[in-house]
């Protein structure tokens, strides 16, 4: 637990001992904390590894807060900037930092923005339409809401797996126009959903409040653009850990993770490479890892979670020095 502006900022991190275990055998120096939230990560990291220190960096200034309270017993050896992840170059030029030992992005939203109403993240309650994840910046979900199209909408919907309902969901937001609570949204998401289908699957609205709050901060937008910048600031031998919560973002992580282990080949899967594709990394996971069921018992809110994780290759022709890469 930590505290930001005099309130408790409470958030279990998610799969630390896994997250840990894969940074912890990257080559001693800096690691990047993209998503540094209250801190959780970068302690467990710092408390099991002193080869390591952390640049941990949140757009959320009350997550910035609290993790500068956690770390602040490591001293010079952590430190906390507010930042969107997708601007991790001009933060590490700014530090003077060229490469990096490793990089963790745990996404999506925190405990502290849910259980908050006046966040207006959760549809269990009733605050103001916000969603942003730095309160200053940027549209609030009511603009979004109130603004956009219906096809808009209904697509934001549907890539949150709400694809059968999408429309009608779409169709009852832009007729309820103006929508200024949370509560409000919820009421119209659920009554839009036939009441056989409520009976099951969670809150109605569970989906719906996912897709604005991706869309509020342009969360697919900016997640390639920053595991990209993240992998090419990889030491050799450095370390790039995920966590993802939604199929959306594993897709993407994915994506750009199997497009870094191939160089982006584009020859048959059952022929040599002939394309000149050269790989700059190498999968750490076959596929994700998911919590164990203890995890899940003890926070419920990782249920959902799904990690992977690759390592930086060394540059041809020089040897690969296998898992944990070298000094």
């Amino acid at each position: 637990m930590s505290r930001a502006d005099g309130v408790d900022f409470v958030h279990q991190p998610v799969m630390p001992a896994e997250v840990v275990g894969l940074l912890a055998e990257a080559p001693a120096g800096m690691i990047l904390d993209a998503t540094v939230g209250g801190g959780g990560h970068a302690r467990a990291l710092l408390e099991a590894s002193a080869a390591h220190q952390v640049i941990g960096i949140d757009q959320d200034p009350l997550a910035v807060a609290a993790a500068r309270a956690a770390l602040a017993p490591f001293g010079a050896r952590a430190r906390v900037l507010q930042a969107r992840f997708d601007h991790l170059d001009d933060v590490l030029d700014a530090l003077g930092i060229d490469r990096l030992s490793g990089a963790l992005f745990d996404l999506g939203v925190s405990s502290p923005q849910l259980d908050r109403v006046e966040r207006g993240f959760s549809y269990r309650g009733d605050g103001p339409l916000d969603m942003r994840m730095d309160p200053t910046r940027g549209r609030s979900a009511a603009e979004v809401v109130n603004t956009a199209d219906e096809r808009e909408l209904a697509r934001w919907l549907a890539a949150s797996g709400e694809r059968r309902f999408a429309g009608r969901i779409a169709r009852a937001i832009v007729a309820a126009r103006p929508l200024r609570t949370t509560g409000e949204l919820a009421e119209i998401v659920r009554a839009a959903i036939p009441a056989a289908t409520r009976r099951s699957g969670g809150h109605p609205a569970r989906r719906a409040f996912q897709a604005i709050r991706i869309a509020v901060n342009e969360e697919l937008d900016v997640l390639p653009v920053a595991l990209d910048a993240a992998i090419g600031r990889l030491l050799p031998g450095g370390r790039l850990v995920v966590l993802a919560y939604h199929s959306g973002e594993d897709r993407i992580v994915k994506d750009r993770m199997v497009e870094a282990a191939t160089g982006g080949c584009t020859c048959p899967p059952a022929l040599p490479c002939a394309c000149g594709a050269t790989p700059t990394v190498r999968l750490l996971t076959r596929g994700a890892r998911k919590p164990t069921t203890v995890e899940i018992e003890r926070n419920p809110r990782a249920e959902s979670a799904r990690l992977r994780a690759v390592e930086r290759l060394w540059p041809a022709p020089g040897p690969d020095p296998g898992p944990g890469g070298g000094s």
